[in-house]
């Protein structure tokens, strides 16, 4: 959330915007599937004036398990001062779902943007899914596997950019060997909720794995994947995304950040002077530029 701001319930309200003069309007908890619940709920943070703006569909991180649309520290006002609308997604948890419906609820997510971003300034057609951690993985999936967004009855090509954020998910029986392996030679006990629980089966493993869902033809839209430069297992899963999408014809490229961790790589997104998001302002402002400030 904004720094300084309060949680308030589903009603519209602005601050001031110095950078440029303009103000921002945020509305919360705004359901996107039905019954209404907070888990299937979204924030839009949103120009006051304006029109046909990108619009960012953040998710957040958590090990699948917790987190919440309201830890996003000041990338709302950083993607708003550059003239983007920026919606913050729930999504429910395992193990009271299955990975599946995780996927879904994501899609849901984007679904629901795509047919209300005009209310908010946003094009409907101009959507970058960007996410953290678990969240990195969600939206690495809904750009590669698109029959998630087919589901919803919405084009994948409506996603113009994806940047997952220090994921390690990216080829989940990768992953899965690598810390299994890792406990082992340790030996660790195996955790209750493991990788290998949450993904399902091995044939849900790569289901859900979107290294497994390139290829040529398939109107994937670019990547940048942002990664911790000295964390093994993220920067590895990063490298395999990069690579297989670039084997795809994919405009993809994978940043590893220095001088950080998992949780500060996240935290400072949106931070003046912070590398990584420069990175990210460069990728979006070259893949989806505001047309109009006004």
């Amino acid at each position: 959330m904004l720094q300084g701001m309060k949680l308030l319930p589903a009603t519209a309200f602005a601050l001031p915007l110095l950078a440029f003069g303009d103000e921002i309007r945020v509305e919360r908890d705004i359901p996107y599937a039905e019954p209404k619940n907070v888990r299937q709920s979204l924030d839009v943070h949103a120009p006051a004036k304006g029109r046909k703006r990108p619009v960012v569909v953040w998710v957040h991180g958590g090990g699948w398990m917790r987190g919440s649309k309201e830890e996003v520290d000041r990338k709302p006002a950083a993607f708003v001062e550059r003239g983007f609308v920026f919606v913050s997604i729930n999504y429910r948890f395992f193990p009271n779902v299955a990975m599946g419906e995780i996927v879904r609820d994501t899609a849901k997510a984007v679904a629901w943007t795509h047919a209300n971003a005009s209310k908010y300034g946003g094009d409907p057609n101009r959507i970058l899914l960007m996410g953290h951690s678990a969240g990195a993985q969600l939206a690495a999936i809904v750009c590669t596997n698109r029959k998630f967004l087919k589901e919803e009855g919405v084009k994948p090509s409506v996603l113009k950019g994806c940047v997952p954020v220090d994921g390690d998910t990216y080829d989940v029986p990768m992953q899965i060997r690598t810390a299994e392996e890792r406990r082992k030679q340790l030996n660790q006990p195996p955790p209750k909720y493991g990788h290998r629980e949450k993904f399902g089966t091995e044939e849900q493993h790569r289901e859900y794995s979107a290294a497994y869902h390139t290829g040529r033809g398939k109107r994937i839209p670019p990547f940048l994947l942002l990664h911790v430069a000295d964390h093994p297992d993220t920067t590895a899963q990063a490298k395999r995304l990069e690579k297989a999408l670039q084997d795809a014809g994919v405009d993809a490229r994978a940043y590893g950040a220095s001088s950080t961790d998992h949780v500060k790589l996240d935290r400072d997104l949106g931070v003046p002077g912070d590398a990584s998001s420069a990175e990210l302002f460069a990728f979006v402002d070259r893949i989806a530029p505001p047309k109009s400030r006004r």
